[in-house]
């Protein structure tokens, strides 16, 4: 037996320990501070599945529904990402590639020109602007033929945007893509001219073919709710348009808003960045596949998947999690889609935690009203992580109490990495709690119930009791 499947199959059989050792006792009496957050907060205790689990040893601190099937939100994130540091490894990359086809004479290139996109999480208008630059670094400041777009990796349905939560506009709810760019969003920003009485409007990335007005005028009132006072309208793409005026009180302000066609906005992105900087295009940015002929000239990596898995779990981001969830599939078993990547998740469960009730998921982010996870699985999940070479990279990438991410208005006084997750009727907790007499606990804590929004003091006081702040 190597090494690796010696110190799997411990972690295993010690899985099997703590599987026992759960289902054989009754269920803990919820701590009173906890129960008085439930009753101020009109949660019924059967809304609420918790279990405390030291990182080692199979005994459990508290257990209360831990086998109950609960929709975790964001939690859902934890398993996405450490199934990626586990299959793919901290140090693996995205590689957006730029291939040739064609002849260079004089500067204009007598072709075409593709982009074939692997899932690059993080590929903003920095990464873009600096790829094309490095197209024209060539030679190449006229393309006398077209851009294509190479995004077959991810086989992803049309949606639509605001299917979800009826916001077609919050960058959350944008779908994944092999060549994501900007997660499919402008950032809009407005800069003050007192002078003219006028702000001034930039958007990014530049879009070929979409206007929008160069200033909106300025008003004296209170900062407030400026974007209502802005009468936006993001809904025409060709043309965005406000209607009303800005606070100068507001100073300078970016807004993310995802762009109302999103399945043109790679397309318009790299052609107005391409013409941004001065290049000239005869044909047209489409979609497309990468012929075999073509020639390979330059490469675009991403960070680290230990970088990007900080991103996506100290501030829950959606988008870089779905991305993360395609590549598993496209990486494994050759095509990014719902259905493969959710294959890859399910084998790499039954193989590192057989014993463990597997999740039931359909996107890697937790977006979704369908996805379902026990505490207890959750909670064995972590403390297997905790004897991974990767626990480290995991671990220092959840929000930390009262300091930042999605953990900074936590009024919590222990230390705790905890990722955080929320839906409506959905609220939960899962990580590490460090506690007074030195100890390390694994934290699981999940709501579902109609006034799961009001649940952060019950969070905050399992947090406290699993720190021995409060043994009531």
């Amino acid at each position: 037996m190597t090494p690796r499947l010696f110190k799997t199959f411990g972690y295993l059989v010690a899985a099997g320990v703590m599987a026992l050792t759960v289902h054989a006792q009754p269920a803990h009496t919820l701590p009173l501070s906890v129960q008085e957050a439930l009753k101020v907060a009109r949660l019924p205790p059967e809304s609420l599945s918790v279990v405390v689990l030291p990182v080692h040893g199979p005994a459990a601190r508290l257990a209360h529904l831990a086998d109950e099937s609960r929709n975790p939100a964001s939690l859902m994130k934890l398993v996405t990402t450490t199934a990626a540091l586990d299959l793919l490894g901290p140090a693996f990359t995205w590689r957006t590639s730029v291939f040739l086809e064609g002849q260079l004479r004089e500067g204009v290139w007598h072709g075409h020109v593709y982009i074939q996109g692997s899932g690059d999480p993080r590929l903003g208008v920095e990464q873009l602007w600096l790829l094309m630059r490095r197209i024209q670094a060539l030679g190449i400041r006229q393309i006398q033929g077209d851009i294509v777009l190479d995004r077959s990796l991810f086989s992803v349905p049309a949606q639509d945007p605001g299917g979800f939560d009826g916001e077609p506009l919050r960058p959350y709810n944008a779908t994944p893509d092999a060549l994501l760019i900007n997660f499919k969003a402008l950032r809009v920003q407005f800069v003050p001219d007192l002078a003219h009485q006028v702000a001034r409007v930039h958007m990014e990335p530049p879009l070929a073919g979409v206007t929008w007005p160069a200033t909106v005028p300025l008003n004296t009132a209170e900062c407030g709710d400026y974007r209502a006072g802005l009468k936006a309208d993001f809904q025409q793409a060709l043309s965005i348009s406000f209607a009303g005026s800005y606070p100068l009180s507001c100073g300078e302000k970016t807004w993310q808003v995802a762009y109302s066609d999103p399945l043109q906005f790679a397309s318009r992105a790299v052609g107005g960045m391409w013409w941004h900087l001065g290049g000239q295009l005869s044909g047209t940015v489409r979609d497309g596949r990468l012929p075999t002929e073509a020639t390979a000239v330059l490469v675009h990596e991403s960070p680290t998947l230990a970088e990007l898995v900080r991103d996506i779990n100290k501030f829950s981001n959606n988008v870089m999690a779905d991305q993360v969830f395609l590549t598993l599939g496209a990486q494994k078993r050759g095509n990014g889609n719902a259905s493969t990547a959710a294959d890859t998740v399910n084998a790499w469960w039954r193989e590192r935690l057989p014993l463990a009730e597997p999740p039931l998921l359909d996107k890697g982010s937790g977006l979704s009203r369908d996805a379902r996870i026990t505490a207890q699985s959750l909670a064995y999940l972590l403390q297997w992580v905790w004897g991974q070479g990767f626990m480290p990279e995991l671990m220092a990438s959840l929000p930390i109490t009262g300091l930042d991410g999605t953990l900074k208005r936590s009024k919590s006084s222990a230390m705790a990495h905890l990722k955080t997750g929320s839906l409506r009727d959905v609220m939960g907790i899962a990580g590490y709690v460090d506690a007074a007499n030195g100890q390390r606990f694994v934290l699981v804590a999940m709501v579902n119930h109609a006034n799961a929004n009001q649940a952060r003091p019950v969070m905050d006081a399992l947090i406290d009791w699993t720190a021995g702040k409060d043994n009531r």
